[in-house]
């Protein structure tokens, strides 16, 4: 994949899904940290990517963001971290049918840049058809990690998870012990 530089031609390319990233007044001034704009060029970037996702254009997210080789995906889901090399073409469509008609709103929590690597803690808010579920919120807490190599700018690590409202200690517990609360799962 290509390295990723947001297109200018991202603003009017149908690639947005929603209006700009819903920003809190902390992560607005720590955006500007971004000496050259290369945080908010990367906030721009993960909104339009991870839009082009949830609509289930893959060819789109993979346009807009290079996966590094080492990159790591920790999923909403739990489970084994997947790795770089594990994102061939056909698990790439196969996430293109997973994620169906979806739309993206960011919430930017706090930003952190420095000359090579930029952390984003943002929540996205997708209204998105899931797995084959009719379309739901589907609201994820979510830590990028950029680094720029000689080719540009990669995405090295992804960790999202649904407990945007929060869950109970117990729930929490649960969780961690790894006690399913119903029989349905991924």
């Amino acid at each position: 994949m290509p390295a990723s530089r947001p297109p200018p031609e991202a603003e009017h390319s149908g690639l947005r899904s929603s209006p700009e990233p819903v920003q809190s007044s902390r992560a607005a001034a720590s955006t500007a940290t971004g000496k050259d704009g290369q945080v908010e060029d990367l906030i721009r970037l993960s909104q339009l990517s991870n839009a082009a996702l949830m609509r289930g254009d893959t060819d789109a997210y993979a346009a807009l963001v290079a996966l590094s080789s080492d990159f790591t995906l920790m999923s909403p889901f739990g489970g084994v971290p997947s790795r770089g090399p594990e994102y061939t073409p056909e698990r790439m469509a196969a996430m293109g049918r997973f994620f169906r008609n979806g739309t993206l709103q960011v919430e930017m929590v706090e930003a952190y840049g420095s000359p090579d690597m930029v952390v984003l803690a943002l929540v996205e808010h997708a209204h998105v058809e899931v797995g084959g579920l009719k379309a739901q919120d589907w609201n994820l807490r979510v830590t990028l990690v950029y680094r720029r190599d000689e080719n540009g700018w990669r995405l090295v690590h992804r960790h999202a998870d649904p407990l945007v409202e929060g869950v109970s200690l117990r729930q929490a517990a649960d969780l961690a012990r790894g006690v399913r609360q119903d029989a349905e799962g991924p």
